[in-house]
């Protein structure tokens, strides 16, 4: 990292090398729960992007040489100098972020989990093979490298999903450059610190650093095989169309409007503490996030009114301090946007029943957490994404009716019921059109072995992120068919 006039000005590191960009321009990085300034991240250009991919593709030939087993063991490395950091890591996403610290915890736990996946590459890699599929003749089926992978992460999760892709893209013999949101590019920086802790040769992981320029230019560079990115639905279809356009492999991980299905006899004890977790807890901030609460007839009344009692204990406060259960969000015009659409909400008919409290002495971009009830299901409150702590209560007659109401969403990423009914439960796991399904479960989130999938307008792509999806996306089939005179 350089200095500017006492200010921490951060790096790319290509190359095995930290470098300051050639570009000038410079975005402030502010901490969420007070507001003050932690650094000042590059604006990087398409020379800085073509610098790093450059260094990517001169690593690479040698890279895919090395033999899968010693790549799983540089992996299982990474994933020791992770547990040696681990304090440092959660430190740095509770400070640039502002999850609270058990937030933070959890979430780096997932990404040593997705590099604890990637570290069985000797399995997951191999090929197939049938014998005499002609007289004399035998095909073999092999799985190799595309060549350089480039990351683009979101804000939310700043260790997490590098390590859902940087790992296992690196394992499969590819090389990787990451373009971290340029929201939390500290977390970014320390991991490029680890994965050369860990012993990585130079060139084969670069990270980059900036905002859409820099992401342009990933889309457009010849020398980039595959695009992998996690982040907004406007953001997903257009680095779905444009990488594409330019004869990429793409996975765009998209929006999402998560559906929370409560039946009558759910066991409200229990119900009521994974719904207020999913909807409220990292402030709304994740796409598992429950946003809507379809409450079917009769249990509306008791549900909302526990949910209510719930929402307004909330204690709102610094990411950093041990009481706090909902931290800031992002970014000024991010909260904003929220409190937007609380407002609209508000405007359009629906009742404001419960409201958090926010410190009245706070600097940081904290957003009261905020519970709409009577939500009509084409308020635009109960139809977008809103990403903050903001959960809709709409009432619905039957399992029919909910199901009719979550399915006509454009997204669908994931959905839950709260039920004791077998047949309900296989009703809804059957008919919801998600791909992340839980029962009485709030947040479905899969493990990094189970692949990550979003139906509809929250992905783009064919093959998902995590899983044996991931390990085909970064590879690609060569089959070979052989005969022997």
């Amino acid at each position: 990292m350089g200095s500017l006039a006492g200010e921490v000005v951060l790096e790319n590191f290509v190359g095995g090398a930290w470098v300051r960009p050639g570009a000038t321009g410079l975005l402030d990085v502010p901490d969420p729960s007070t507001g003050g300034l932690l650094a000042r991240v590059p604006r990087s250009d398409a020379a800085d992007v073509d610098a790093a991919v450059a260094a990517a593709r001169r690593a690479f030939p040698a890279w895919r040489e090395v033999p899968v087993a010693e790549r799983a063991h540089r992996v299982w490395a990474l994933r020791s100098v992770l547990e040696r950091h681990f304090d440092e890591l959660v430190h740095s996403i509770v400070r640039e972020n502002g999850k609270t610290v058990e937030e933070a915890r959890g979430s780096v736990r997932r990404g040593m989990e997705a590099v604890e996946f990637a570290a069985s590459a000797p399995t997951t890699l191999q090929g197939s093979f049938l014998e005499d599929v002609s007289a004399g003749v035998d095909t073999t089926v092999v799985r190799q490298p595309l060549g350089v992978v480039a990351g683009i992460t979101p804000f939310n999760f700043p260790v997490m999903i590098p390590l859902w892709m940087a790992p296992l893209a690196l394992v499969c013999g590819d090389t990787f450059v990451l373009k971290p949101s340029e929201r939390v590019p500290l977390s970014a920086a320390l991991l490029a610190h680890l994965v050369e802790e860990a012993g990585f040769p130079a060139g084969t992981f670069n990270l980059v650093h900036g905002d859409a320029t820099a992401v342009d230019a990933l889309l457009s560079h010849p020398q980039v095989d595959a695009v992998s990115f996690v982040g907004s639905a406007p953001t997903a279809r257009h680095i779905y169309t444009t990488a594409a356009a330019h004869g990429k492999r793409v996975q765009a991980l998209a929006g999402a409007k998560n559906h929370l299905i409560v039946m009558p006899d759910a066991d409200l004890d229990r119900s009521v503490p994974a719904i207020v977790s999913s909807a409220f807890g990292q402030s709304g901030e994740r796409c598992l996030a429950g946003s809507v609460v379809l409450a079917v007839d009769p249990v509306g009344d008791r549900l909302v009114a526990r949910l209510a009692e719930s929402v307004r204990r909330l204690a709102v406060g610094p990411a950093g301090e041990a009481a706090t259960e909902v931290g800031p969000v992002i970014r000024a015009d991010h909260r904003a946007r929220v409190l937007k659409w609380v407002e609209e909400g508000e405007a359009g008919g629906a009742e404001v029943v419960a409201r958090g409290s926010v410190p009245p002495s706070a600097n940081g971009y904290y957003v009261a957490p905020t519970l709409f009830d009577r939500v009509r299901p084409d308020m635009a409150i109960a139809q977008e994404e809103i990403f903050g702590p903001v959960l809709a209560v709409v009432r619905v007659p039957s399992l029919d009716d909910a199901l009719r109401v979550a399915n006509r969403s454009r997204f669908g990423n994931a959905a839950a019921i709260f039920t004791q009914d077998g047949k309900a439960a296989r009703e809804f796991t059957h008919r919801i059109e998600a791909g992340m399904v839980g029962v009485n479960i709030g947040v479905p989130a899969p493990a990094a072995y189970f692949p990550f999938v979003g139906w509809k307008g929250s992905f783009y792509g064919d093959l998902h992120a995590s899983g044996r999806d991931a390990v085909e996306f970064y590879t690609r089939k060569k089959v070979v068919t052989t005969r022997w005179f």
